[in-house]
Parts: C-alpha cells; sequence; structure tokens
C-alpha cells in the first residue's frame, strides 16, 4: 500500500497471504473499502489447523471477520461491514465487503498459474466493471500475482503497513561521525567530569540535539576520540569515553575488539544498564562471536546472569533435511552451527584441554539451545537471551520473544539483512529491522551496524564481489 488521496476512495481486493502475514489488515486501510473473495475465506479455513505462526494468524484473520458480523451486522454484508474509524482522527470509515455471489470474468485461456490466484484476478476484473468509477486494486504479497494483475491491467500492490523504512540506507546505523570542526564549536561550553574509572563530558551544541540514548559519537581518526551517548537533554547531552577492547590486556574471554564498531559492540553487550542490544552486520563481522564472549564473561566471571540461552528462527538456507529426532536442544543442533564454530574460537582462545572440557561444561550447564516453537508464554529470568538470524522474523515474532524477557534479562538481537530466507520479508519490513527503528529513542537499549568483516580475506573479497 502507498499513500493515498484521502479524497477518494479506493477499492481493496486481498489475497490469502496477506491476511495470514497480518491479520490485522482488515483494519489498516483508512476510510478505503476492502473485498475478501470467497476462495481467500476458504485457503483461510484450509490453514487454520497447526500450531504454525501462519495458521494462527489465519485463525485470527477468521476471528477478526467473523466479531465484525455480529448479530446486528448479518444484514448488512450485502452493503458492507462497517471498520472501525481509522486512527489518524479521519472520521470516515471503510467497508469490508465479503463475496456472496458469483462473480466472474472472462480471463485469457491458457493463462498459467494455479486456480486461487486466477479467481482472484477473475473476480477483480469483475469488480471493475461494477465499480467503473472507483479504483479497485489488488493487495498481494505474491510478486507473481501482481504482474499477472498488472499484465490484465488491474492495479496492484505490495501489503507494505509493516515496512518500516522506504529503503535500509535511512535505517539507524547507531554510530555518528563529529565533523571536523565539531570541537572548535562545541569547546566554550564543554566540561568533563570522572566518576571512579569512567571519563564523562557534557556537550552543549546543536550537533548533540540530534543524538540519541547509547549511540557511539567518533571522530575520523584511528584510535581517537570515541563515547557512547548516555543522556540527551535539552541544552546537550551527557556522553562516556568507551571502554578499549582492542588492547590485549583488556580482552573479553579471550576476545579483542578488531574495529570501532566491533569495540563498541562490546562497550554495549557488557553494559548493565543496557537491557537491549541489536547488532547488525554481513557475515564475518562478528556478531555472534562479540556477543558470545560478553555473554560468558557476565555468566561465568562477573555471574550476572545465570545461563545464557540461544534461539533462532529454523528457516532453511535451501532444501529442508527433514524430520530430527531427538529432544529440544538435539532438535535444534544443526542449527546452532554458528555457536559450535565460534564457542570452539573461545576454548581455543582459553587454550588447551581446560578449554575443550570447559566448553563441553559450558554447552552443558550454562549454554540452553530453544526453540521458537515453545517460547510463547514463557518468562525468562536473570538470563542472557540472544536471537542469531533475526532477519528471518516477523515484528510479531520479534515482539513474541522480547516480551519474554524478565527482571535481569538481557536480550540481544543478532541479524544480516543480505540473508533473508523467509518468504514475503524484505529488508524495510524484517523484525529485526522494526526493532532497530522503534527501539533507538529508549535509553535501555543500543545498536550498532558492523562494517568490516574480520572473517578471512576470502570471505570479504566474496562478500564484495559476489
Amino acid at each position: 500500500m502507498t499513500n493515498r488521496d484521502t479524497k477518494s476512495k479506493r477499492f481493496f481486493v486481498l489475497d490469502t497471504n496477506v491476511l495470514m502475514h497480518d491479520p490485522s489488515s482488515i483494519f489498516r486501510f483508512q476510510e478505503h473499502d476492502i473485498f475478501i473473495p470467497m476462495i481467500v475465506l476458504e485457503e483461510l479455513d484450509n490453514n487454520k489447523r497447526g500450531s504454525s505462526e501462519a495458521s494462527r494468524n489465519a485463525r485470527l484473520a477468521s476471528r477478526f471477520i467473523e466479531e465484525l458480523m455480529s448479530d446486528g451486522a448479518k444484514h448488512e454484508i450485502e452493503k458492507g461491514l462497517k471498520l472501525p474509524a481509522p486512527e489518524s482522527g479521519n472520521t470516515i470509515s471503510g467497508r469490508l465487503f465479503l463475496q456472496t455471489r458469483t462473480l466472474t470474468s472472462e480471463l485469457p485461456q491458457n493463462l498459467p498459474g494455479n486456480k486461487a490466484d486466477n479467481q482472484i484476478l477473475s473476480t477483480a476484473l469483475a469488480l471493475q466493471k461494477e465499480h467503473k468509477q472507483t479504483v479497485v486494486t489488488i493487495v498481494s504479497k505474491d510478486i507473481n500475482l501482481r504482474i499477472k494483475a498488472v499484465a490484465l491491467g488491474i492495479p496492484a500492490e505490495d501489503y507494505r503497513v509493516d515496512q518500516v523504512l522506504d529503503d535500509l540506507s535511512l535505517l539507524y546505523s547507531g554510530q555518528s561521525k563529529l565533523d571536523e570542526d565539531f570541537w572548535d564549536k562545541h569547546s566554550k561550553a564543554l566540561s568533563s567530569w570522572k566518576e571512579g574509572d569512567k571519563t564523562f563530558y557534557k556537550i552543549i551544541g546543536p550537533d548533540s540535539q540530534h543524538w540519541y540514548p547509547n549511540q557511539l559519537i567518533h571522530d575520523d581518526k584511528e584510535h581517537g576520540f570515541e563515547a557512547i551517548v548516555r543522556a540527551v537533554e535539552n541544552d546537550g547531552a551527557t556522553v562516556e569515553i568507551c571502554n578499549n577492547y582492542r588492547s590485549s590486556h583488556h580482552n573479553v574471554w579471550g576476545v579483542n575488539a578488531r574495529n570501532r564498531e566491533q569495540n563498541f559492540a562490546l562497550n554495549l553487550l557488557l553494559d548493565p544498564s543496557v537491557d537491549f542490544v541489536t547488532l547488525l552486520g554481513n557475515a564475518g563481522t562478528g556478531k555472534t562471536l562479540l556477543t558470545l564472549a560478553a555473554g560468558l564473561a557476565q555468566v561465568l566471571d562477573e555471574r550476572r546472569y545465570h545461563e545464557i540461552i540461544m534461539t533462532r528462527v529454523t528457516v532453511p538456507m535451501g532444501e529442508d533435511i527433514g524430520f530430527l529426532p531427538g529432544t529440544e536442544e538435539e532438535k535444534m543442533a544443526p542449527w546452532m552451527g554458528a555457536l559450535m564454530d565460534n564457542l570452539e574460537v573461545l576454548s581455543n582462545a582459553e587454550g588447551g584441554v581446560w578449554g575443550r572440557a570447559a566448553t563441553n561444561d559450558l554447552l552443558t550447564n550454562r549454554i540452553r539451545i530453544r526453540s521458537l516453537n515453545f517460547m510463547r508464554g514463557r518468562t525468562f529470568l536473570n538470563r542472557y537471551l540472544i536471537i542469531d538470524e533475526a532477519q528471518n522474523l516477523t515484528s510479531k515474532q520479534m515482539k513474541s520473544l522480547i516480551t519474554r524477557a524478565g527482571p535481569g534479562t538481557k536480550v540481544v538481537c543478532l541479524g544480516n539483512t543480505a540473508q533473508i530466507d523467509t518468504p514475503y520479508l524484505t529488508e524495510t519490513t524484517a523484525g529485526i529491522t522494526y526493532v532497530v527503528d522503534r527501539f533507538s529513542d529508549w535509553a535501555h537499549s543500543g545498536h550498532i551496524t558492523l562494517i568490516s568483516g574480520e572473517r578471512s580475506r576470502l570471505a570479504d573479497y566474496a562478500s564484495e564481489i559476489l
């Protein structure tokens, strides 16, 4: 959906995948009317059985429609069920029309595609002929259906209400580079002080008004000024000098930061005042290694958290490997290769036989692997929760997971928006994009986009040219 002219109402024909992607989509079309073909209702019924997210959404969409069809509204089906007034304050509300009679129109012979898609196209063409003064538009997450609709002269759009940004380049990066003349403009009202081993600055000036809590600010010099924004006030901002985790004597579970972004990531991960951390970055930027190292340091050394819980969505990159026997952790083990690989690096950093023995002990006693399928209704107390591959989660799934956090729990989301495997999700609608944007203003959250690959020169070159 795009921004629409509020003066001219439109007629939107919804595809099944829109309702299964967002059951509340019928309330998202402002003052415009919605039409649901009978084949869509049948597909919702066929997909309502099961415990998957899609099945739950199908059941929820059906319940929303049933609520609109209250006893007093059944006689209004023909003229449309009145939808709630839009939150925008517009007093005009649209209506929901359900197909109650046969609506067909001639389609080109040998039109490719399945029967359901072609029925939706035929219905939309018939509605076009009936409502010549109204723009009839198909809304679908299926790009092939949209292409066929346009080829037949039917306007078609993607469902974009859950789109966070128009372009991923607009997403909050978590850092801000200071201008060359920054200190000249802000030095007059600058004050500094120390609290223990921490150094703070109060910076007053126009630039500080555009900063976010827990944002990295830095100059352009190697190992130059690096600070984290602690508070943003009306007249300026309070910043704290970042800890330097690049030096060998200041490592985290044997791991050192190799660049500015990694150093800042460790500052966020080790900060007890930051409850929610998001790390974005391409393959090889060190997201999982840094997160695990920080988690092990806080679980085993500082005893800040009771254990590490790691989970991820089980969406295969290629063909599914089928049924997996065993317990929950055994079923999740093939999906946790990144965990095993990084634990091997961390155990080698600790050295020798002790490191290997410690790795086995950590796996059994301090690191729990959990499936997303069993997260609903749970509450985690004093845990270090890692959500890996978060780019494959929807915004609703992200909300369900983050709200599992109880007192004393830290949640870390890792993702790479260039590797989305979930159907109908894009860079701008992925769950991790959603939470990065929504949490940017919160004083107890932090985000950083990792840029430099540190895996190997082969991996870096492949990421760049392939």
